[in-house]
């Protein structure tokens, strides 16, 4: 937003100069502001306003100011200096309002009670509009050069205001030309002789006023988003291989497996639920559904590298499992670090460890590992007639599956699949007079399950129903999920409701898990290879190819952060949000090369 960033970036972090485009600090059009005076200006119609306005902190430097004041009220009693703001949110949590109350006592030592005035509150841009209009000068005496943009200081200038600065780098160049004047930091005398010459001096004081505002017309937001919007049409444009666009064909270099971030969630209990950045969270405790879907990514991992490493954790989160059962064969959910159990179930926690279990049957290492997956597993069918929730049925129809690749002649089971995919397709079925082609009236969380549930099913049982279906959820996930060339997650701010809007943020890796589980079990079902380019797309998100083309995938910590905001990556890295990228990359794995 000025040259000398451009110096800096240039200079220090040496990026090529032909990469970097000056567009300044945007401000309203003032031109646009219909006069209007709010009770606190009507009061001040008669005096001559200095004006400071922003959030208040010690570095802002306005005791500057009010040391100023008695040399220029001696000489211009009419004068009003306005400091408008709340102190920083960011102050007030560690010092309070100690320095508010440090100028409001230095007001009270001066004698200057009838010429500051403290306005503390958020002003709306009108209001703030109307202050910059209304005040004669701004002052932004700030105590360190290294500011590099000042959008207070912008708006001064836009608003006609004749404006005095300390020197720090915007001021600098904002101000050059004679669209300002600077003093030097902290020197109060330098200020008050400053403020009396203009004041004495009407006509000088007009003229530095216009001259700011001519200037600040040529930064008005219209064109400086003008400015923008020809600088994004000038990179689509340009025919140059290092300009922005995304290229979907670039290859993305994966990194090696790697547990560690999973071995660091995890303690001697089980799988810790949440991370502060990188760093466990011990307040958060653990939760079922986390430690069965970890003893999938343990046991999916221990096949792919024969690591004992993978056993030992593999052991840990059956160990959990078992120890959160009930007696009625059902099973908690939660625990605190304090090893506290909660009273609380659901769909959610029980489907995620009839999957885990009927994985583990399937695969398991072991004689006694498989006969305490049986165990947990069989005292737990009983619950199968509770479930009331699409995912429930979904993920228990993924358990029955890998149980029945094991067991497939166990007609029992195949009954339990069957009324199991019946009843996830009549809940498709509820919906078809609102033409909506889903489970439920609203695409959530985990939307890529339920499809994948009806595709295995049809791998079993052969079902054309099951397979329609599937395929017709599955073209409306896609329809919002696929709306440009990379996976686009349903955000979880605002979840889709039939066809009203919502929000693409925030994304979470577990949505992404759940569209590379949907493509695998579309794959197996059908053997269509279109299949396997959406599941590359899909485990892809994890590594850039999203709305905001930028990587989960921590290389220090070999985590996955927690998902997609509207400018920037949740940087935390909890258990869900790893065992997701952990379990996309084990079932990519044979698809990336």
């Amino acid at each position: 937003m000025n040259g000398l960033a451009i110096d800096f970036l240039v200079g220090v972090y040496k990026i090529p100069r032909q990469k970097i485009i000056r567009i300044e600090h945007g401000v309203p059009d003032f031109e646009l502001l219909k006069d209007k005076l709010f009770p606190v200006l009507l009061k001040l119609i008669h005096r001559k306003i200095i004006l400071t306005f922003g959030l208040i902190g010690r570095s802002k430097g306005i005791e500057t100011v009010i040391k100023a004041l008695p040399n220029i009220v001696n000489r211009h009693p009419e004068v009003m200096y306005v400091i408008a703001g709340k102190t920083h949110p960011h102050v007030v949590c560690y010092a309070g309002e100690e320095y508010r109350d440090f100028l409001q006592q230095l007001v009270k030592n001066l004698n200057l009670e009838e010429h500051v005035l403290f306005i503390n509150e958020y002003l709306s841009e009108l209001e703030l509009m109307s202050y910059l209009k209304r005040a004669d000068l701004y002052v932004t005496p700030y105590l360190n050069k290294a500011q590099i943009t000042s959008g207070t200081l912008s708006y001064a200038i836009s608003g006609g205001c004749a404006v005095l600065s300390t020197p720090y780098w915007h001021a600098e160049e904002l101000l050059a030309d004679d669209r300002g004047l600077l003093f030097e930091f902290g020197d109060y005398h330098q200020l008050s002789e400053m403020i009396n010459e203009l004041l004495d001096d009407p006509v000088s004081l007009k003229q530095l006023q216009q001259k700011a505002y001519d200037y600040g017309r040529t930064i008005t937001w219209t064109l400086v988003g003008k400015a923008y919007l020809n600088l994004f049409d000038a990179v689509i444009m340009q025919d140059n291989p290092n300009n922005f666009l995304r290229d979907n064909e670039q290859k993305i270099e994966y990194p090696d497996f790697d547990l560690t971030h999973l071995q660091r969630l995890t303690d001697d209990t089980g799988l810790l639920q949440h991370a502060r950045t990188s760093v466990p969270c011990y307040k958060a405790g653990y939760c079922l559904d986390d430690n069965a879907r970890a003893l999938i990514v343990s046991l999916s991992a221990w096949k792919k590298t024969n690591d004992p490493h993978c056993l030992v954790l593999m052991n840990r989160y059956l160990a959990f499992t078992a120890y959160m059962q009930r007696k009625d064969g059902n099973f908690k959910n939660y625990m605190t670090f304090e090893r506290t159990l909660l009273d609380d179930t659901s769909d959610d926690a029980f489907g995620r460890t009839i999957w885990a279990l009927g994985f583990l049957i399937r695969y398991a290492p072991n004689n006694s590992v498989f006969h305490l997956a049986l165990e947990i597993f069989e005292q737990s069918l009983c619950h199968l007639n509770n479930l009331s929730f699409a995912r429930g049925y979904a993920n228990c129809i993924l358990g029955l599956y890998h149980y029945l690749k094991r067991f497939p002649d166990q007609e029992k089971f195949m009954k339990l699949l069957e009324k199991l995919s019946d009843q996830l397709c009549e809940k498709f079925l509820l919906q078809q007079p609102k033409k909506w082609n889903w489970f439920e009236d609203s695409l959530t969380y985990d939307n890529g399950l339920m499809p994948a549930a009806l595709y295995l099913a049809y791998e079993i049982l052969g079902s054309a129903r099951y397979l329609k279906i599937a395929d017709e959820s599955r073209i409306l996930l896609e329809s919002k999920c696929f709306r440009e060339d990379w996976l686009s997650l349903i955000g979880n701010r605002r979840w889709l409701r039939l066809d009203h809007d919502y929000d693409i943020f925030a994304q979470q890796p577990i949505d992404a898990m759940a569209m590379v589980v949907l493509y695998q079990s579309a794959w197996k079902a059908t053997g269509n290879r279109e299949f396997i380019d959406k599941l590359r797309l899909s485990f892809d998100w994890f590594f850039g190819k999203n709305d905001l083309n930028i990587s989960l995938f921590d290389p220090e910590s070999k985590g996955c952060n927690d998902g997609i905001e509207p400018f920037n990556i949740n940087l935390n890295q909890g258990a869900e949000s790893n065992i997701a990228y952990l379990l996309s990359r084990l079932i990519a794995e044979p698809f990336l090369n």
